[in-house]
């Protein structure tokens, strides 16, 4: 299941990167819901919400150690029920793995969600975020368990 979600991910982050990369200028905004949702093709040279700006090795080494940690974990897993906290380790590898990929081959991130009241995003930042949020989450319901 891990395999099957982290590459579904994967597949959807980078083609729609690859897509935005070929169909929108860079700087140029495309409203969907004009005011609500446009596409915006965004380098992003530094992490979410632009910051630590042009620290690509620093990105590159953390990214490798996370993916190691993450993997390391779900190991620790195998053989046990298929749980949130798989979950939320897979989303959060398939979206470290979704913009490690554009680092190493650009030297930046692709972005191209633009909501307009929050920074332009991509698939594999979701997928980090809601892997983030549900990771959480599962430890403090495992917390609530154990006490």
């Amino acid at each position: 299941m891990i395999i099957i979600i982290v590459s579904l991910i994967l597949l959807a982050d980078q083609l729609s990167k690859f897509l935005a990369d070929k169909y929108l200028a860079l700087s140029d905004t495309v409203p969907l819901v004009n005011g609500i949702f446009h596409l915006t093709l965004v380098h992003n040279r530094g992490a979410a919400f632009g910051i630590l700006r042009n620290q690509l090795p620093f990105f590159i080494i953390t990214s490798f150690i996370a993916i190691a940690l993450i993997i390391v974990n779900l190991k620790g897993q195998q053989g046990k029920k298929f749980s949130l906290y798989n979950l939320s380790l897979s989303l959060m590898l398939a979206g470290i793995l979704g913009n490690l990929i554009d680092r190493l081959l650009f030297g930046h991130v692709i972005d191209f969600l633009d909501f307009r009241l929050w920074p332009v995003f991509n698939i594999a930042d979701s997928s980090l975020t809601i892997g983030v949020m549900i990771f959480g989450w599962s430890i403090l319901k495992d917390r609530k368990t154990i006490n």
